[in-house]
């Protein structure tokens, strides 16, 4: 027990670099190769701090059976709860308040549906190779979307990407990086379930959620020293909308026609939890509202409230 709770957190705390090394060199390549802003943040930035959660909840729908689909679901729920409650209340104490920018407000239709179909789809019908194939294609038709609505590109690329294989190389290492330490996180994570006789679902909604959005937590936490606050928003709502339909999509692949484990709560309270954060938090920001101290507290309080809920109820069969 003690051994894979330390390689649980080691696992984690390399996730979140190889995640940032990979991001940060995707971006290095981007920007070398003129890419507009808008793609840049699209595809680099919502992709890449989204790379664990595709990583990690692939492999445990793959290698792990029932109880790995289980794990992959929570990871996907736990981690859009807690990049609109935990991970965007940490820099609102940092900056003092955030709004949403006009420039990303459509991306807020984007996330908040994409997060509502991943949640209809997971709950009613048989799960099906053809609802991840639907997945997949509404995220290819969002992404072609707000690639069609870019601005042009944002300046030079930086002096010390213009020439060498240096971003490329810190691209290639840091996504293997991620694959190596997503699968160890799922080996000890579900080692972890088995010894405590927790479920999957609540590993992957209270700890391996928690790990997988370390990348956007250092993202937006890079952000606010910068005061920029579009860059906060735009990476947590790209963030979700990649969980929901690609990592979404995935699950379902993996998983073909198996059933979802119903015990753990996930495709009830778990999935209404989640939508009910997205749209409590996006609404209001998109009609001009901005979240400062106060509310942040009470979006600490919301992800402590869940986790509690969900320990109470569901962390055992």
């Amino acid at each position: 027990m003690v051994t894979n709770l330390l390689l649980l957190v080691l696992s984690l705390a390399g996730l979140a670099v190889a995640a940032d090394r990979f991001v940060l060199g995707a971006a290095e390549v981007a920007a070398r190769m003129r890419v507009s802003t808008v793609v840049t943040g699209a595809l680099i930035i919502g992709f890449g701090t989204s790379a664990p959660e595709l990583v990690v909840s692939s492999l445990a729908t793959l290698t792990e059976g029932a109880e790995g689909t289980s794990l992959a679901m929570g990871n996907i729920i736990g981690s859009n709860v807690a990049n609109l409650t935990l991970v965007l209340a940490i820099p609102v104490l940092v900056v003092g308040g955030i709004g949403l920018p006009d420039r990303l407000k459509r991306q807020v239709a984007f996330s908040a549906v994409g997060v509502t179909i991943f949640a209809v789809l997971s709950r009613f019908g048989e799960p099906s190779i053809w609802k991840g194939i639907g997945l997949a294609v509404l995220a290819v038709a969002s992404l072609v979307v707000i690639v069609g609505l870019r601005d042009h590109f944002g300046g030079a690329p930086p002096a010390d990407t213009t020439e060498g294989a240096g971003p490329w190389i810190l691209t290639v290492f840091g996504m293997a990086g991620t694959v190596v330490f997503a699968w160890l996180v799922v080996r000890s994570s579900t080692a972890i379930a088995d010894h405590m006789g927790w479920t999957g679902g609540f590993v992957g909604f209270a700890l391996v959620a928690l790990g997988t959005s370390l990348p956007e937590l250092s993202t937006v936490m890079a952000a606010a020293r910068r005061a920029e606050t579009g860059l906060i928003m735009g990476n947590l709502l790209g963030s979700n909308l990649f969980n929901s339909l690609t990592v979404g999509s995935a699950v379902f692949l993996a998983n073909g026609s198996r059933s979802f484990e119903q015990s753990d709560g996930l495709l009830g309270w778990g999935l209404l939890a989640m939508v009910a954060v997205c749209w409590g938090i996006i609404i209001p920001m998109g009609t001009g509202s901005r979240v400062v101290r106060r509310e942040a507290v009470v979006l600490l309080a919301v992800y402590i409230g869940l986790l509690v809920f969900m320990a109470t109820n569901f962390a055992t069969v």
